[in-house]
């Protein structure tokens, strides 16, 4: 997917994009390869694949979900920024906090949003089952975005003690969603999650299978969750 196809492809959907924003997706594809030499963000590099496995797959929640009515946006486990940065970028409304356990990609969020001067987005060096223990953050956020973290029924302990009431938790999965929704509806219940949908599309050129898992957040979590670092991946609530 080249930068014009990624343009096109995003207009069909409704989202168009300024030559200031189009220039920020060039930076941020310049300066992901180049700390990517110096530390693992990514194994994709070759553009077209960025633009379309990392910056078009990210943006795709928001071909379900209505960015433009939301405030708050919460990443759990960003990593190289995905999918919260593309989405600042196409809908720069937002206010976004951003949580990542490795410093060094923090230091490496903390360039880039310089960078692309992206404002009201704030990075926090934490893991999730502790940051989510945090009154200032704790069911706060309008949406919790979660990308290719761990499954669903880890994320919904991550992410839904993030989500205020009325809320949505956003699960961006691959192929096995199907699965893990089914293993996950535990943890749905227990924390205060009720599926809404399930969408499910391929990438325009590459096609390998997405699915876009709307989670509204219907009553709080009990305090109890999340539990310690390590807890919920040692042993999720299945």
């Amino acid at each position: 997917m080249n930068s014009t196809q990624f343009q096109q492809l995003l207009e069909a959907k409704g989202i168009s994009l300024s030559s200031h924003q189009l220039h920020q997706f060039e930076q941020y594809f310049h300066i992901l390869v180049e700390w990517n030499e110096k530390m693992n963000l990514t194994g994709i590099t070759e553009k077209e694949a960025v633009y379309e496995k990392h910056f078009f797959d990210s943006i795709s929640a928001s071909f379900f979900v209505d960015f433009k009515s939301l405030h708050t946006l919460c990443d759990v486990g960003a990593g190289a920024g995905f999918p919260s940065i593309p989405l600042k970028i196409c809908f720069p409304h937002l206010h976004v906090s951003i949580v990542d356990s490795l410093k060094k990609r923090i230091g490496f969020l903390d360039h880039l949003v310089s960078q692309l001067g992206l404002d009201n987005v704030s990075l926090y060096h934490d893991r999730a089952e502790i940051f989510g223990k945090k009154e200032q953050f704790r069911e706060k956020f309008d949406a919790v975005t979660a990308r290719a973290v761990a499954r669903i029924s880890v994320l919904n302990e991550f992410c839904l003690p993030l989500v205020k009431k009325n809320g949505t938790f956003i699960a961006m999965k691959g192929a096995s969603a199907q699965e893990e929704l089914q293993n996950g509806e535990k943890s749905l219940e227990v924390l205060g999650g009720k599926l809404r949908e399930i969408h499910h599309f391929t990438l325009p050129f590459e096609e390998s299978e997405r699915y876009i898992v709307t989670i509204d957040k219907v009553k709080a979590t009990p305090k109890k969750y999340p539990r310690k670092p390590g807890v919920p991946i040692k042993t999720p609530i299945e």
